[in-house]
């Protein structure tokens, strides 16, 4: 469809997006940009302001991003910065996707010991495609650690790597990239120069004054026509309790006025009129009413029930659809079902019926572009398919705080046929771990398939940063394990890297389940009879039923076990009266631990009020027979091969 050529410059605003790996300090800058411009002047405090989720707050991530305006004066008068805080992660990519649309520039923060990791890249490849100008941000100068002549340089290094990487970035963009400008900041001192640090020092700045200076020379202004016909891009949404759904927009051209009739232009193809009931634009932190909005504003309206992200509001005498909004596809898919085990109805949950699990994934894919929702051969079970582990688990999470019960499927990857060959996904991973776990790291994960792309020298402090490829499927319950051989020391991080051939079967768990052969409550007696055989998840008192996983075998095998056992009463005492029963604390696993350990034969029972892995196959002897199927089939497919 056509679309409007831009042809006049909003020199009073400037939109401009906040990319970085997780934790090097997005929304911290935010606080701090908020807080120098007297946006949140009336707050006794500023704390991740924009991390308004109680998940985000929890660990300590962005899953959703949003947008703040900041206004600076300057001498040709007040200009007003729209910031986008995007996520960090790569499992939230729609995120950074659907932000990126709305700006004009980016901001890429790099931790100033860390430097560029994978979701640094991610993020950045992103805003390279969209052609979008780039300002450094290296961040945490003021880190005892910090190496930030090195980081500078590996940045630019990967920029040069992307630049000639990507097709169509033709050879004077990557030149600005490279020539972009480099702030050197402390996001939690809220201080930011255009001088390097020296010896950890930084220069005589007092406040983010450098930061915003850039921002408004190196950003450009939005383009638009405010002219010509209307067109407002949805972007995002979010909901209100009094005004209802609420699109966010950026406007690409023409004028947008509060009750005017507009053009819906669907997905479907189709276009009806509709009425704007209310118009609001953001300033500080708080939605404000507006009377009218100009191409190169992001606002937020109401009144359409039934909108969409990607959707166009048009001119009504002139609708002109702009392209839709996309995303890269899924990697990974898991099955969420509603509750099926014998205690479902007794985790605390108050939704419980497979029509409330559909329609509560059907309201998930109205605001979530990433993820794909699909029927299985059960009519109370879907398969929804996502960017990555961490996003199907945000999503099963946010569910059972909500009141439901489900059953949760074990992680898979989404495999495809290239060329008559069967691919799978693959992920770049980066560790950081002391050297002495080298050689354990190494080996863990060439038994996943994992081959070694980079191996760094060893730092001052005796750390080693690793860089292998390595299938998706090695890295479903990777993270545990890792934890474990390097004693909670090590740092991980993955993404995306394409698809590849199917490199055969994997065996990424060495252990077994142990499994309760009937139902009833734990008692501490079974408990200390059997704390040989290994680890235990459940503690005396516990609800139990037949097929439930209660603990972990160190063996390879499944152990079915009596773990209701009771003490028998007699009228003989030992001589050395009745020993003290001590027993090991439980192991207590929560849901993407339970995710992780799960194995084929095996899903997570999720409830508000508990979550439990159990055998997908309750009975043992149907257990026994469906492994004996499993034998023959892998048997006769060898033999075919």
């Amino acid at each position: 469809m056509p679309t409007v050529a831009p042809t006049r410059l909003r020199t009073d605003l400037r939109n401009v997006a906040i990319i970085a790996h997780v934790d090097h300090g997005k929304t911290t800058l935010v606080d701090a940009m908020l807080r120098q411009s007297g946006a949140v002047s009336g707050r006794s405090e500023v704390d991740r302001v924009l991390d308004s989720g109680d998940l985000e707050r929890e660990k300590g991530i962005t899953i959703l991003a949003k947008n703040t305006a900041v206004t600076r004066s300057t001498p040709d008068g007040p200009v007003t910065i729209n910031v986008v805080d995007t996520p960090g992660h790569a499992d939230f990519g729609g995120e950074v996707e659907r932000g990126l649309s709305m700006v004009d520039g980016v901001l890429l923060l790099v931790d100033a010991s860390e430097g560029p990791l994978p979701q640094t890249r991610f993020v950045l490849r992103k805003a390279l495609a969209a052609h979008l100008p780039v300002v450094l941000v290296v961040n945490k100068v003021d880190r005892p650690d910090a190496r930030i002549t090195t980081v500078v340089d590996e940045t630019h290094d990967l920029l040069l790597d992307l630049a000639t990487d990507l097709e169509g970035l033709e050879a004077d963009t990557a030149a600005a990239v490279l020539d972009m400008p480099v702030i050197y900041a402390s996001a939690r001192a809220g201080r930011a120069s255009l001088t390097r640090p020296q010896d950890g020092e930084m220069p005589d700045v007092e406040d983010l004054t450098p930061l915003f200076d850039v921002i408004l020379t190196h950003v450009p202004p939005p383009a638009g026509d405010a002219e010509a016909p209307l067109q407002a891009h949805v972007t995002n949404l979010d909901a209100s309790t009094f005004l209802g759904r609420i699109a966010l927009c950026r406007v690409r051209a023409g004028r947008l006025h509060k009750g005017q009739t507009v053009a819906w232009c669907r997905e479907d193809g189709s276009i009806r009129p509709v009425k704007i009931t209310e118009l609001l634009r953001t300033v500080g932190l708080e939605r404000v009413p507006a009377a009218s909005a100009k191409a190169g504003d992001l606002i937020a309206i109401a009144g359409i029930a039934e909108i969409t992200i990607g959707d166009t509001l048009a001119d009504i005498d002139d609708p002109r659809p702009l392209a839709r909004i996309t995303v890269d596809e899924p990697v990974i898919a898991m099955t969420i079902g509603i509750n099926t085990s014998p205690l479902a109805g007794r985790g605390g949950g108050r939704k419980l019926t497979a029509r409330l699990v559909r329609n509560r994934l059907d309201a998930e894919l109205v605001g979530n572009v990433s993820i794909r929702v699909s029927p299985t051969e059960s009519p109370d079970t879907w398969e929804v398919q996502g960017r990555g582990e961490l996003a199907l688990a945000i999503l099963v999470e946010t569910m059972r705080r909500e009141g439901f019960e489900l059953t949760v499927g074990k992680p898979q990857v989404v495999t495809r046929i290239v060329e008559g060959t069967l691919h799978e996904p693959f992920e770049h991973l980066t560790v950081d771990v002391p050297e002495e776990y080298v050689g354990a790291v190494t080996q863990l994960l060439a038994g996943r398939k994992g081959r070694t792309e980079q191996l760094g020298a060893t730092s001052g402090d005796g750390w080693v940063r690793l860089e292998f490829t390595v299938p998706s499927r090695g890295l479903i319950g990777f993270r545990t394990e890792f934890l474990t051989i390097t004693r909670g020391t090590g740092v991980v991080h993955h993404v995306f890297d394409g698809y590849r051939p199917w490199v055969g079967e994997l065996r990424t768990r060495r252990s077994g389940s142990l499994v309760a052969d009937r139902s009833g409550a734990v008692t501490g007696y079974a408990l200390t009879q059997l704390g040989d055989r290994g680890a235990f998840f459940v503690e005396p008192g516990a609800a139990v039923y037949a097929g439930m996983v209660v603990g972990e075998n160190p063996r390879a095998e499944d152990l079915d076990l009596n773990i209701c056992r009771e003490r028998k009463l007699t009228n003989v005492r030992s001589s050395s009266g009745e020993e003290l029963e001590r027993l090991a604390r439980p192991r207590t696993l929560g849901l993407e631990e339970a995710l992780e350990f799960c194995a084929s034969d095996e899903c997570v029972e999720v409830a508000p009020d508990v979550v439990r892995v159990r055998k997908v196959i309750l009975d043992a002897t149907q257990r026994g027979r469906q492994r004996a199927r499993d034998r023959v089939a892998r048997g006769s497919s060898t033999s075919i091969q």
